[in-house]
Formats: C-alpha cells, structure tokens, sequence
C-alpha cells in the first residue's frame, strides 16, 4: 500500500517531495581534517612499528598547524576536495614525518596555503611541489641565507620617511636573521646539490653597504639647500603645480637641507595626496601627470654627487657639525 502525501504551498512557492534528502554544504573543518587523517593513512604503511609514533606525533603537529590557517582564509577548506591539493597534502605529511625541525611545520602549512591562492598557476604549483619535497633536506644555514637573499631583493620600505624605512627594514631583518648568515659557497654547492637554485643566478653578490644606497637613493641623495635659489625654485613648483610644500620635508641626515619623501625616485609617481577640507573626496588623491613631472624636476634640483659615491660619502657630506642627530 503506497503512503499518501499532500502539499499545499502559498503563492509563488516551490514544493520539494522526496524520500530522502542530502544537502551537499561543501567542506568543513570536520571534513577537512577527516580527508587529512585519510590520506595520512597511507603514510601510516609506509613506516615501520618503531618509526610510526615519531611519525604520527610529527604529522599532527603539522595538521595543528595547517588547519587554522586554511580555516581563516576563504574558500581555502575547499582545496581539500581538490585530488592535486591531496597529492600535495600527502608529500607535505612526508616531509613533517621526516623533519625534526618546529620551524618546518609553518612553513609547510604556508607552503600548502600559497598552492590554494596559487590554483591554476602551474609555474607556481610546480615550484611549491617541490619546495614541499625538500623541506626536511635543507639545511638550517642554507634555509636563512635563502630566506635573506630573498628578502633583501624583493621586501623594501614603502616609507618615505628615512628613520621609519630603517625601522621596517631593522624589524624584518630581526624576525629573519636568528644566528650569523652563513659564509663561504657550502651553503650555496648544498642548495645547488638540491636544484633549490642555480649558481649562475646569484652571480656577483654586492656588499650590503653597496646594495641598499643604490636601491634606496631618495633615503641618501643630498636634497636641496635651504635658503637657496633651487629651494625658491622648488617652492614656485609646488605652487604652480597645486602641491604642498610639505613635499619638500627635512632631511633625516642634516636639517640644512630638504627633500621630496621617497625611497627612490621612481616612487614619485606613487605619491597621492590627502583631500582638503570640505573636499567631496574622501579617499588619497593621485598625482596628475604634470604633477608626477614637477616631482621629478624638483628631485634634479638636488646637488648632485660624483656617480658613483654612494652611502658613505654622502654621510661625511652631511653629517657635519650641523646634523641633526640622525639614529643612523
């Protein structure tokens, strides 16, 4: 005997009849873990009775890592569902289970996260699949002077502001640098050995004092003498061009003299300006061309040393009897 059943709906309504129902919500953290514990039980065969608690401790301090920053980024549980994410999550467990060093767990964890954000960029997976896989190779002293090459190539202050620039860059070199930087071509033979990089890309390395005035010439550069007829120039730039003269701050190195607040003079073009009062605008304003141009006049303004002196000879320059006490 068949069971009967009624429906009634208002206006506009749609009706559902079904025996049974699933509601496929995606993947939570529950789920998330579970795919994680099942895939570690094919790490689980690979290992011997005595190697297997070292192992599984390891792995979950990994997943104790992983989870909460998948969880806080959107859409990121989802990649668990992904069979190339998977392939990747079980590499990752290899290397956690053969690595005894606590710092490797978080970059493993980062490691997997950057392959969700990454998705379909497959220069970026491939790299990312193989940095898992060397994780538990590298060395301690070749991983921080990876890590600091790295950064001092590719993180500079935004600031233009010389003490507030050292400041970023004192603050991200003290999270990096933890024990001296290694020396020698050991370091480098090891992670050629481990096709982390080529020699031939590092080429000639510069000294750092060397490198930094060359990158972050606005924080140096002598600016412009107060008083002088390129300040009065200057200033009639500004005001023909609808600029403030706060665009021509202090220097940092010596009060004498001024300069436009920039760590090089490419970033000119970036310099956007605050609104005025009763200004229908409420965000920073972008610099006009004819703007980013009388930028770059006022920076040719400034006296110029001989090419190639760089860092050192401008701070006997300016620092004089006159500084003004620079931290520097």
């Amino acid at each position: 005997m068949m069971n009967r059943q009624t429906q009634k709906g208002g206006d506009h309504s749609t009706n559902i009849q079904t025996d049974q129902m699933v509601v496929n919500v995606g993947i939570d953290e529950k789920r998330a873990r579970e795919v994680f514990q099942e895939m570690n039980l094919q790490l689980r065969q690979e290992y011997a009775r005595e190697a297997l608690d070292i192992a599984n401790n390891r792995v979950s301090v990994f997943e104790n890592r992983l989870m909460p920053k998948m969880e806080q980024v959107d859409g990121a549980l989802e990649a668990f569902a992904d069979p190339g994410f998977q392939q990747l999550l079980h590499e990752a467990q290899k290397s956690a289970a053969c690595t005894e060093r606590p710092g490797d767990y978080d970059l493993l964890s980062e490691l997997l996260l950057h392959r969700f954000r990454k998705g379909e960029d497959r220069v970026a997976r491939a790299g990312i699949g193989y940095a898992v896989d060397i994780v538990d190779k590298i060395s301690d002293e070749a991983l921080l002077g990876l890590t600091a090459f790295h950064a001092t190539g590719n993180f500079f202050p935004n600031s233009g502001e010389l003490n507030q620039g050292l400041d970023v860059l004192d603050d991200l070199y003290g999270k990096i640098i933890d024990r001296e930087l290694p020396t020698g071509q050991v370091w480098l033979d090891h992670l050629d050995i481990l096709n982390a990089v080529r020699l031939s890309s590092f080429g000639e390395m510069k000294k750092i004092a060397n490198y930094y005035p060359e990158i972050m010439t606005g924080y140096i550069d002598v600016g412009i003498k107060k008083g002088s007829d390129n300040h009065t120039s200057a200033l009639e730039m500004l005001k023909s061009n609808n600029l403030p003269e706060r665009l021509l701050a202090e220097h940092s190195l010596n009060c004498d003299y001024l300069r436009i607040p920039v760590v090089h003079k490419r970033q000119i073009e970036s310099i956007t300006l605050s609104p005025g009062n009763g200004s229908a605008v409420t965000g920073p304003i972008k610099l006009t061309e004819a703007q980013v141009m009388a930028l770059n006049s006022i920076y040719d303004l400034y006296i110029q040393l001989v090419s190639g002196e760089f860092f050192p000879i401008s701070i006997v320059f300016l620092m004089g009897p006159d500084a003004c006490g620079s931290t520097v």
